[in-house]
């Protein structure tokens, strides 16, 4: 096995706590370890939010929207909050980074990419853009006002807690909601370096709770009576769960939900450049993002082409040290996850797919939650590997006969968050763009834009994140008239 010895060597304040509406709390909870996905080694010990952790932190969020002097404010004055949260994160995001990558296992260069840069553009943006939203808006013969829904439960996951700083809290704030941002369990450590960030903001107290919890205390707050909104990244089971628990109070809800994104190869595409976007797009941080490109639709006549040029490139990933600038990828960042990889591998072989690169643990790697990125070929529309969302390091290449059963092939399916179209013929890729039902559609590059509105069509979920309607979200509008 590679030498790899990951040593938490942040400073990271709380670690026996929770940073609760403002104050840091003593839990009365065991200490839990923190596993480094990498080597299996215990990072640290931290302390997991409790349901009475869950309840003040409700309770305290509401008495601030009711009472506080948050919703108060001028939307200036709300910025000028943010800003100081956005400073705080920024000044401590070498830190973050590290501490994402001990933790969760994504590449240092993937964890900069994502936050240095995607992270802190799509915060300055909404910083920028909130004074001139249409707060208030004169119409012919009505006042429209946009006020915040109320109290916010943001739901994170592990392969964003600080992008998603940027794609729900910030907005959630700026709209004049209090928020608990709920970071995954898999987050103890960025979570609390966040909350540092937070205390240096001094908001007022209730405003923002951060808590890293698991399923019992998340359910607990999904249902709570003092939630007002509940905005959620995860899977589409998730959810349903979330919509389950909200609908007896038919509380707001916003879900950016699952993917089971399909890139198109028409039949003229440069395939040395189409590999430059695909590969990446397809394999980012071990296939754990929502927009994976986990379907490679190619064409009949050039399918093994395409299955070569892949499997080429996918050969040729250098799995490392995450915190190794010259590594491609880590490990996984949980064991569920490797192990339902693993599952969805074999059920496809079952199925007929074939192996083409991967489908095993790397050798030398006896320690961590490792495994090769897999290709697979000979697949079709009736696998599993191919309907089913696995969050991992699997791509399947399906064959198409013509443009129409390939808009069929990318439509089939119970998702709708991203898609690729690659091909020479700009005009027809765009002809093809506009057929799939998809929230979001590169034409010749992978990933989508987060200076604008994203979200899912279909079991992908339902609202938008990001861009002026990423902050409206947070709003209800109210009319007023006269006599």
């Amino acid at each position: 096995m590679p030498k790899i010895d990951h040593q938490l060597d942040i400073a990271i304040e709380g670690l026996d706590r929770q940073f609760i509406a403002g104050t840091w709390t003593k839990v009365a909870s065991k200490l839990e370890p923190v596993i480094s996905p990498s080597t299996e080694q215990v990072l640290a010990h931290t302390a997991m939010p409790t349901l009475a952790d869950a309840d003040e932190a409700a309770k305290l969020a509401k008495k601030a929207y009711d009472d506080g002097p948050w919703t108060r404010l001028s939307i200036q004055e709300r910025v000028q909050y943010c800003t100081r949260l956005c400073d705080a994160m920024e000044s401590r995001m070498a830190e973050l980074n590290r501490a994402w990558v001990m933790e969760s296992g994504p590449t240092l260069s993937h964890a900069q990419l994502i936050n240095d840069n995607v992270a802190t553009a799509i915060w300055r943006k909404m910083l920028n853009m909130a004074p001139d939203l249409p707060w208030e808006e004169q119409r012919e013969d009505a006042l429209l006002l946009r006020e915040p829904v109320g109290t916010v439960l943001a739901i994170m996951t592990f392969n964003g807690p600080i992008v998603l700083m940027a794609m729900k809290i910030i907005p959630a704030l700026l709209a004049g909601c209090t928020v608990i941002g709920k970071h995954a369990p898999e987050s103890q450590l960025t979570s609390r370096l966040l909350s540092q960030a937070v205390a240096e903001a001094d908001f007022p107290p209730g405003v923002l709770t951060l808590l890293p919890a698991g399923t019992e205390v998340t359910q607990h707050l999904v249902s709570h009576t003092s939630i007002d909104m509940v905005s959620l990244t995860g899977g589409t089971e998730i959810g349903v769960d979330v919509v389950t628990r909200t609908a007896p109070r038919l509380a707001r809800t916003t879900l950016e939900l699952g993917g089971k994104s399909p890139a198109i190869i028409l039949e003229d595409t440069d395939l040395e450049n189409t590999m430059q976007t695909l590969v990446p797009g397809s394999t980012s941080f071990m296939g754990q993002v929502c927009v994976n490109l986990s379907r490679v639709l190619a064409p009949a006549n050039r399918y093994d082409e395409v299955v070569q040029a892949l499997a080429e490139k996918y050969r040729s990933l250098h799995l490392g040290d995450p915190l190794d600038s010259a590594s491609q990828q880590g490990p996984m960042a949980v064991e569920r996850g490797r192990i339902r990889t693993e599952h969805h591998v074999a059920r496809a072989q079952q199925q007929g797919a074939q192996v083409v690169v991967g489908g095993q643990r790397p050798a030398g790697f006896s320690r961590g939650w490792w495994y090769q990125p897999t290709l697979l070929a000979n697949a079709d529309n009736s696998m599993d590997v191919v309907r089913q969302e696995i969050f991992g390091p699997v791509t399947a290449v399906v064959p198409y006969t013509n443009l129409e059963h390939a808009v069929e092939l990318a439509n089939d399916s119970d998702f709708g968050l991203a898609a690729s179209v690659y091909g020479n013929d700009s005009d027809m890729a765009l002809h093809v763009a506009k057929q799939l039902r998809s929230g979001s559609v590169a034409i010749n590059t992978a990933g989508i834009s987060f200076m604008q509105p994203f979200g899912g069509f279909k079991k992908s979920g339902w609202g938008r994140e990001c861009g002026a309607e990423g902050i409206l979200e947070f709003t209800q509008i109210k009319q007023i008239i006269k006599g």
